[in-house]
């Protein structure tokens, strides 16, 4: 049984990866490796390309939230405040699954969440398909935190009553 629910966790942490790239490399295109080497093929040969696009960076924190709150109303502000957070939710069950060490699973959660977010904001400037913004990096790591606290007060839920209720003879 507990190898059936480690396959089954695998199972879902890779589909889970492969949704989290497909969203956020292919904006819910196709899975297109190629154009991501054709894309790679072009920053290395001209430089410059990368250069152009460095423009599309964000390095100063909450400039982006603070505008995209300015303009909530907007659905394209609420899908990227809400959906930033939203796509790392179960970034931060898994992690907090792999460490069950208290404060040490929050700072793993943690650690985990914004060395993928900065892979993926990296992916994005180096094959030039998206923009390069602290605050995703921001909004990232607050929704594999909150996945956390989630997956923590489902196991205080669900976890401990159980095994409160095994040591109460009947």
């Amino acid at each position: 049984m507990k190898n059936a629910k480690g396959f089954i966790g695998t199972l879902l942490f890779l589909l889970y990866a492969y949704l989290l790239i497909k969203i956020i490399l292919f904006k819910f295109g196709s899975a297109d490796l190629p154009f991501l080497w054709h894309q790679l093929q072009s920053t290395i040969v001209n430089p410059e390309y990368l250069h152009g696009h460095s423009r599309s960076v964000n390095l100063e924190p909450f400039k982006s939230i603070a505008q995209n709150l300015h303009r909530f109303s907007n659905p394209h502000d609420q899908i990227n405040l809400i959906g930033n957070i939203a796509i790392f939710l179960p970034c931060g069950v898994f992690f907090g699954l792999l460490s069950n060490r208290g404060v040490l699973s929050f700072l793993w959660a943690a650690a985990l969440s914004l060395a993928v977010s900065l892979g993926l904001e990296c992916a994005q400037l180096v094959f030039a398909i998206g923009s390069f913004d602290v605050d995703d990096l921001i909004l990232n790591v607050s929704g594999g935190l909150l996945g956390w606290v989630v997956l923590v007060l489902i196991k205080q839920a669900y976890v401990k009553p159980a095994v409160a209720n095994k040591a109460v003879p009947h």
